[in-house]
């Protein structure tokens, strides 16, 4: 049987939200594969389930420069419009195991009070969905859970990124789970389904490069009108790499994430000061940002560097540096390196300005 398509909320909004209000389901250990305590250079993120749905238990699994507790890294993208996906349908589990979850759950949300009405219809659909071949447009329903295909595919569900701060966006992937078979791609009604693009994207919020500490020539304390040298270290342009990737049965899919540096901003922390390069932006040039001071050029242009035009009166200017990183990534399926928005980290680093003219050095 088929009627017009709907999500997980439009079988019945309001009666569907409660019924899925009682949907407690766990994320097993063998669905995700893999250690589940992030050991080594990994730091893995797993689904579960809120008060409006399941969620996919197939943990994504970061390793390479990421951070250790799976939160955000430290790099912000220089594209304000763009972001990582804030929800996406990943693998669940396989049918024998999804139907000893979701028939339990859905036995326990026929017996609550107040399961009559549209909720108790809205129960009662789903069951059919999942029992009975009860389907809509594009949307097929499953004999028995689909338990004769055990072992050839899984159900996908929905996974929220604990990283998006929009609730709404973290609740936008909200059809019920569905069956993809092994090998073939899911329906492509769901634009959401996890791609190598999508695990780009989560390598780069997980990213951590290392931190921008400049050096000066004076180090911490110049003087007004005397040109302050900047550059950075050599060891500062490593490539750095973040991969995302996740492991099922029948689905195999990860991508790598690479940060090189580009260039240097200085921002001298008040207006009566003047950058060099005049825009602050100091490139890499045979490897190198800047150039280290030597003795004897303390009256000579540095390639990269500032001249402050007052004193900082006893206090200090927050000289802020911030180091943009070409961020590129490639993955299952992509002959070649695909770019990603340029990403930005800064430090501030407090400088002292004394009122004296000239100095020796």
């Amino acid at each position: 049987m088929n009627a017009p398509r709907r999500t997980s909320l439009g079988i019945s909004s309001v009666a569907l939200t409660l019924a899925f209000g009682t949907l407690v389901l766990a994320a097993p250990a063998h669905a995700a594969g893999g250690p589940r305590d992030g050991t080594g250079a990994s730091s893995d993120q797993e689904g579960g389930k809120n008060g409006q749905g399941i969620y996919a238990a197939a943990r994504i699994q970061y390793s390479g420069a990421v951070t250790k507790n799976g939160g955000t890294g430290n790099v912000a993208s220089a594209d304000v419009n763009w972001s990582p996906p804030p929800c996406w349908y990943a693998p669940y589990l396989g049918a024998k195991d999804f139907k000893k979850e979701m028939s339990k759950n859905i036995e326990t949300a026929k017996n609550q009070p107040g399961m009559t009405g549209h909720a108790g219809a809205a129960i009662g659909e789903m069951q059919r969905h999942y029992e009975d071949d009860y389907g809509w447009t594009d949307t097929p329903g499953y004999k028995d859970y689909n338990v004769d295909k055990d072992g050839e595919g899984m159900f996908w569900a929905a996974v929220e990124n604990p990283d998006e701060p929009d609730i709404l966006k973290r609740n936008a992937c909200s059809d019920l789970p569905f069956w993809v078979d092994n090998g073939e791609a899911p329906p492509p009604q769901y634009e959401q389904a996890i791609t190598p693009e999508m695990l780009a994207a989560l390598a780069y919020q997980h990213m951590e490069l290392p931190g921008t500490k400049v050096t000066l020539a004076p180090e911490a304390v110049t003087k007004v009108n005397l040109p302050t040298w900047a550059w950075l270290d050599k060891a500062v342009f490593d490539e750095v790499q973040a991969t995302a990737a996740i492991n099922v049965p029948g689905f195999n899919i990860q991508a790598t994430t690479t940060a090189k540096p580009k260039s240097l901003t200085l921002s001298p922390g008040t207006a009566e000061a003047t950058t060099i390069p005049a825009d602050g932006g100091c490139p890499i040039v045979d490897g190198r940002i800047g150039e280290p001071y030597v003795k004897g050029k303390a009256k000579q242009t540095p390639p990269c560097g500032i001249v402050y035009r007052r004193s900082s009166g006893g206090e200090t200017f927050p000289l802020k540096a911030a180091l943009t990183w070409e961020i590129s990534w490639t993955g299952t399926g992509q002959a070649g390196a695909v770019a990603l928005p340029d990403g930005t980290i800064e430090a501030v680093q407090n400088i002292t300005v004394e009122e004296i003219q000239s100095v020796n050095r």
